[in-house]
């Protein structure tokens, strides 16, 4: 075989290979759809008639865990090969739905599995709870989603005794005060997305870090007004993470109608979920740009961060009054 032929044929077998990335790329690129939550937790505890407290949460944890492991392409966040180490818009929707994963097992081990501040911990939940906080890029040894499987086993196992009626094992409390420590750390999140979304243009703001306590006070020092941008290559990351952030959230509060049903109608608060939920359905309309565009807010080039940053902020002050809901008696 002549030098020339082996060029071309290497050539050839190059293009192949690119071409086939290229087309893997494009079949990996999709987020999982919205599903429904008691259709899933139905599905998941077909066995018994009524579905319990807590059954909806816990399946939809689950499924949402789940989902995000084997969807189309895998888990890609800890892909060291091509094509997924090539992507960065599905492994940062991946990041978001992570993080409202892991603030959910936390809530699931410290609130609403816990009657009081003194009862004792689950020890299924004390087990999945680090789990699910492993690191989100190991690849080997171990990788990411045997650790992450782990948890959901654990979770599992937590449904299973929870759904043993005549066993007073596992429990789910189904109440204001648990619901209303969860939805604190989601109006951070929310709050922390919608601030990094809106600086995608660049704001000069005043330093409000120690408004409201004369007697506050800070470790280092910040000057009145602070300059707050996302840089460039960044921009397209923090929609992704806070498009899968909206994702998960989605679920976890359709899930919250049903299993807080008697608590959100007595605080006459279901109406202010649905609309909370209607907000962030919003930020998973088909995005029709090949790239998140970046114009300035009243240019001539659209921003699709600020467009979800409006989502965001708005989910979030829909949060806030939420929460104020459930703390009046």
């Amino acid at each position: 075989m002549t030098t020339n032929k082996i060029i071309r044929l290497a050539g050839i077998g190059s293009l192949i290979y690119i071409v086939l990335i290229l087309i893997l790329i494009i079949l990996w690129d999709s987020e999982p759809e919205l599903f429904n939550v008691e259709q899933i937790a139905r599905a998941k505890n077909s066995q018994h008639a009524e579905l319990v407290t807590g059954d909806v949460m816990t399946s939809t944890f689950m499924h949402v865990m789940q989902l995000t492991l084997d969807k189309r392409g895998g888990y890609l966040s800890n892909d060291v090969l091509p094509p997924g180490v090539l992507m960065d818009n599905i492994p940062n929707w991946e990041f978001g739905v992570i993080t409202q994963l892991r603030d959910m097992a936390r809530a699931f081990r410290n609130d609403f599995s816990r009657s009081q501040t003194q009862s004792v911990e689950d020890p299924d939940l004390t087990v999945a709870d680090p789990q699910f906080h492993f690191d989100a890029h190991s690849w080997i040894l171990p990788a990411t989603e045997r650790e992450f499987r782990k948890g959901l086993a654990a979770i599992e196992r937590f449904k299973q005794r929870l759904n043993k009626v005549n066993e007073q094992g596992a429990q789910f409390f189904s109440r204001a005060d648990n619901l209303r420590d969860w939805l604190a750390i989601v109006e951070k999140r929310l709050g922390s997305l919608s601030q990094r979304l809106a600086a995608s243009v660049g704001q000069k703001r005043v330093n409000t870090d120690l408004q409201g306590d004369v007697a506050a006070t800070q470790s280092t020092v910040k000057p009145q007004n602070v300059m707050v941008k996302t840089p460039w290559l960044e921009i397209d990351d923090v929609f992704y993470e806070a498009r899968g952030s909206a994702w998960a959230l989605i679920h976890f509060l359709r899930a919250v109608e049903i299993d807080f049903e008697q608590v959100l109608t007595k605080k006459n608060a279901l109406i202010s979920l649905r609309q909370i939920i209607r907000e962030l359905e919003s930020t998973q309309n088909t995005v029709w740009s090949p790239v998140i565009l970046n114009g300035t807010g009243f240019g001539f080039v659209g921003n699709h961060s600020l467009v979800m940053a409006s989502y965001i902020s708005r989910a979030n002050a829909g949060i806030i009054d939420l929460r104020n809901l459930l703390e009046r008696g």
